[in-house]
């Protein structure tokens, strides 16, 4: 055991009323600052947490947390102000496709090891009590299989985890040819966390006081993508040669970029075999992202739609401007068959459809 850990343990109890006490003012607070009024299901996860947190700083045992619900209720919102409030250092925030693109090259790393997961948990997750992890979701069985051991190792560490999702547990990895070989982890997090729904009549992500600091809602659909519309905007013309663009150890197609701006074609990077990492990787580099000729998703293959559903998820998550350009409008380019798409209209919902605002930074 770490010793500050430790230390925190024996020294602190005088602090767990008042963080008991701090989450829950730090939520109301929180939602009467932004104009929101919390939920019934709301409610529930933050009592829920707020028991946890006391727990915690008790050195006691906690029980995890899995919150679900549809898009836009909320649940991130709660993710993200429970790890604010919680006053300690050891805790980690994470998203779906980036912890599990960086535990991928930690397994490939630590290969030769007797327990690669666990030398590969030490490395991502050293001395973490928290972990909070963010979009929660398995359509690929290779991750389904991981996840059962990730699950059972954080669980035998006493490592908190707070969970959310779109899903409740039972709805994970819903293809028929793979859901029965996943319920061992549906009955583990039965048995180890508390299943909280998190459901509201509004969508939380339509307010306006939801876009105050997001760079992400400030970003544009833009159709159907005129000489007039991208002379208005300071976008290219025409989507431009390809270009090559070297992103890690490999390869990608571009068509032209300038300072922290990127532009690419839907096809660079979602017809062609990209991945998670590449768009993490993209992200350490460009803030501002355009991005040309989205089509009708519903004729494209699904494993298409679902890189540019693991796009738009990064994108959001890393809280990058976004210019995206398509022939139709957004609820005609959305429609499509891919599991995930709800929440990739959600986010894509959020950027600005009116009158186009010119781009500070021309891309030429």
């Amino acid at each position: 055991m770490a010793v500050l850990p430790l230390i925190r343990r024996l020294l602190g109890k005088k602090t767990d009323r008042y963080n008991d006490v701090s989450i829950q003012t730090f939520f109301q607070n929180k939602a009467r600052q932004q104009g929101y009024t919390l939920s019934a299901g709301q409610a529930l996860a933050i009592a829920a947490m707020s028991r946890e947190c006391q727990r915690l700083l008790a050195g006691q045992p906690t029980r995890s947390l899995y919150l679900h619900g549809p898009v836009g209720r909320g649940k991130s919102w709660l993710l993200d102000g429970f790890f604010q409030a919680l006053p300690i250092t050891e805790k980690k925030r994470v998203h779906f496709h980036g912890f599990f693109a960086h535990l991928h090259r930690s397994l490939f790393k630590h290969r030769e090891h007797a327990d690669a997961l666990a030398a590969s948990l030490d490395e991502q997750l050293a001395g973490c009590r928290v972990l909070c992890f963010d979009e929660f979701h398995v359509h690929d069985i290779g991750d389904a299989m991981l996840i059962t051991r990730l699950f059972k190792a954080l669980f035998e560490r006493g490592v908190l985890v707070l969970v959310t999702s779109n899903y409740p547990p039972a709805g994970l990895l819903p293809n028929p040819l793979y859901h029965e070989r996943f319920k061992p982890v549906i009955d583990l997090i039965a048995a180890r966390m508390e299943v909280l729904e998190v459901s509201s009549p509004q969508d939380f992500r339509r307010l306006p006081q939801a876009h105050a600091t997001q760079r992400f809602t400030t970003g544009q659909y833009v159709w159907p993508g005129t000489a007039a519309q991208r002379t208005a905007l300071g976008l290219p013309a025409t989507e431009g040669p390809a270009q090559s663009l070297t992103v890690g150890n490999r390869q990608l197609t571009g068509r032209r970029h300038h300072a922290r701006t990127i532009v690419f074609t839907f096809g660079d990077l979602c017809e062609q075999l990209t991945a998670v990492m590449d768009y993490l990787l993209l992200c350490q580099d460009f803030d501002h992202w355009i991005i040309d000729g989205l089509p009708l998703l519903g004729d494209c293959p699904i494993a298409v739609q679902q890189r540019f559903i693991n796009l738009v998820d990064v994108l959001y998550d890393q809280d990058k401007h976004l210019i995206l350009i398509g022939a139709r409008s957004l609820a005609e380019s959305l429609a499509g068959q891919a599991i995930d798409l709800a929440r990739t209209a959600s986010r894509l919902n959020q950027l600005q459809q009116g009158a186009p605002q010119v781009l500070s930074e021309s891309v030429s």
